[in-house]
């Protein structure tokens, strides 16, 4: 595992303020503006783990589960789950904070997967992940069975090369 890194090694946390020019007609946070600020914090994050210059490959899911209001404050945890030879896999968990009482809420959460370049924008290899905890050890596990979904969905895989997502569905004998 030759430069192998720690999940926590590559975490990012960003805090933004919503503000009026970031809100939609109900006075909520748009959706637009949060997948900015999500795509900047998993984009560090990614940037981070292997020291190169990465590019958004895909938003492979977002889930908005709780509208964010003017004048909330915004925290997005932004952390390499793992990596592959030239992507990596970014989650990132998006929290509220209550600006009368302080009360964190988690709001939101996205995955992102981004590939690192070289100079003329060929991909490079990238160091490997090593989850520790079980959070991270569970995404990490489930990075493969995404990643096998998305390359199926995008033609470039045939499901039955898909092992990860067989397993799920076909019992052990």
């Amino acid at each position: 595992m030759k430069n192998a890194k720690f999940a926590k090694e590559s975490v990012t946390v960003i805090t933004e303020l919503v503000l009026p020019n970031d809100t939609n007609p109900l006075n909520n946070l748009m959706g637009g503006r949060l997948l900015h600020w999500m795509d900047i914090a998993t984009a560090i994050a990614a940037q981070r783990h292997c020291k190169r210059i990465v590019v958004t490959a895909c938003v492979n899911n977002v889930a908005f589960e709780r509208p964010i209001p003017m004048g909330s404050i915004v925290t997005l945890e932004a952390k390499v789950s793992r990596a592959f030879s030239s992507s990596i896999e970014v989650f990132v968990d998006v929290w509220m904070e209550d600006r009368t009482s302080g009360k964190k809420s988690h709001c939101n959460q996205a995955i992102y997967t981004f590939v690192a370049v070289d100079q003329l924008g060929s991909p490079i290899h990238v160091p490997e992940v090593i989850p520790e905890s079980e959070e991270e050890k569970a995404r990490y596990d489930g990075a493969l069975r995404r990643r096998q979904l998305s390359l199926i969905l995008a033609g470039k895989m045939k499901p039955d090369d898909a092992t990860e997502l067989k397993a799920l569905f076909i019992p052990k004998e």
